[in-house]
């Protein structure tokens, strides 16, 4: 059995006991949380529901006052105790919504997603679940189970110069952007990685 068919057992096993289960799905960026949350939740059915950290960014003119413009996507540019709470929230709250992050006008929409009572299981994708820092190490003590997607280095510059160039970059500045503030964040999440219950590796 591989290690997603585990994963989706234990995750079907948790559910039956309980009113909801909460799993983090991390992994640096470029290395397909949000496709490899998707198709968790295809596969575990309807009560099952991705909630993205991405509308946790915090907006650029907050950004640019703090001078972290240049550093956007790394922790720091992140509301992370906005989203901690959000978590603590899964617990308490059968309804709720959530901001979520619009790519293409680079900016969240508040309420964007919604979580409802149908929702028994939440798979919760983002860069820094996983992170052995605060705030964001309290996630441990919050979610039920991790997951972390590991992927060769080479091919996660390869996936994020292929990003950029889908947003319209050359060839060139693809390079640079994903050389430079994406593989400084894939790097942060790799060397500051809590130990997670779950690594699927990824190629």
């Amino acid at each position: 059995m591989s290690a997603t068919e585990d994963l989706l057992a234990e995750i079907t096993r948790r559910a039956a006991g309980t009113a909801r289960v909460l799993v983090a799905v991390a992994g640096p960026p470029g290395s397909g949380k949000s496709t490899f949350a998707e198709h968790l939740a295809d596969r575990l059915g309807p009560t099952a529901a991705v909630l993205p950290m991405d509308g946790f960014h915090l907006d650029n003119t907050t950004l640019r006052e703090l001078g972290l413009f240049e550093r956007k996507g790394a922790p720091e540019t992140f509301d992370a105790e906005g989203f901690i709470a959000l978590v603590k929230a899964l617990r308490r709250e059968a309804d709720l919504s959530y901001p979520t992050f619009d790519r293409g006008a680079d900016a969240t929409v508040p309420d964007g997603g919604r979580i409802d009572q149908t929702s028994k299981i939440i798979l919760i994708e983002g860069n820094y679940l996983l992170l052995d820092r605060p705030p964001w190490s309290d996630i441990d003590n919050l979610v039920d189970l991790s997951v972390f997607l590991e992927v060769p280095r080479a091919l996660l510059l390869s996936r994020l110069i292929r990003r950029w160039r889908a947003h319209g970059l050359s060839e060139a500045d693809a390079a640079a952007r994903a050389m430079g503030n994406d593989m400084r964040n894939v790097d942060v999440v790799n060397d500051t990685l809590r130990t997670p219950d779950f690594i699927i590796h990824q190629n």
